[in-house]
């Protein structure tokens, strides 16, 4: 194969992954500003706010995680997360008395004249329900951080893959149209004549 041909094949491919990275750049950045908008307006819209610092509501150890937002407005997926697993759940855990709302349902339909037990699932129930729903925010929120991780990503491989092209029409000038990639090799010895 002719060096030549070679070069322009690996430089071709070069741009042509530069153009793929480009575009995956360009869509990874509109998702995760798509996705980071959703999870901030949907969370704003429910007007969540962390109660303030010193309060009695976080006062307790197993409030600790909650001090660093005291007082904020809950727009994103991280605060989200710190509201549902350590505010709800903590609640859930006292409401329920460390029991599950299945545990807790269960129960219930043992039960049915137990009032305060079917209260009690009522309660769990709406509090888990809204904690999963703040753990989805959540997700969502990881899911736009690695979209962003992924756009840099990308968008670094198709800079590197550019340079990498440039490089190779650059040397495509350099090359003689008649070198070969795998130049083949004459036989050095000399022959011998036999009588």
């Amino acid at each position: 194969m002719r060096r030549k041909t070679f070069d322009v094949l690996t430089t071709a491919v070069g741009l042509g992954l530069a153009v793929v990275m480009l575009i995956a750049c360009g869509l990874l950045a509109w998702g995760n500003s798509f996705v980071s908008s959703e999870v901030h307006n949907q969370l704003a819209a429910q007007k969540i706010f962390f109660p303030p610092a010193g309060s009695p509501a976080i006062k307790a150890p197993e409030f600790a995680a909650m001090h660093q937002y005291a007082g904020q407005q809950m727009t994103t997926g991280a605060q989200a997360e710190v509201y549902a697993d350590h505010f709800i759940a903590n609640h859930l855990i006292k409401i329920g008395g460390g029991k599950t709302y299945a545990q807790l349902s269960a129960a219930s339909l043992a039960q049915p004249k137990n009032v305060a037990l079917a209260g009690q699932v009522e309660t769990v129930f709406k509090g888990e329900t809204l904690r999963g729903l703040l753990l989805n925010a959540y997700a969502f929120g990881k899911t736009a951080q690695l979209m962003l991780i992924g756009a840099i990503v990308a968008g670094g491989g198709a800079v590197v893959m550019l340079i990498l092209s440039i490089m190779g029409i650059a040397h495509l000038r350099r090359v003689s149209p008649d070198a070969e990639m795998f130049p083949t090799k004459t036989s050095s010895r000399v022959p011998v004549e036999v009588a």
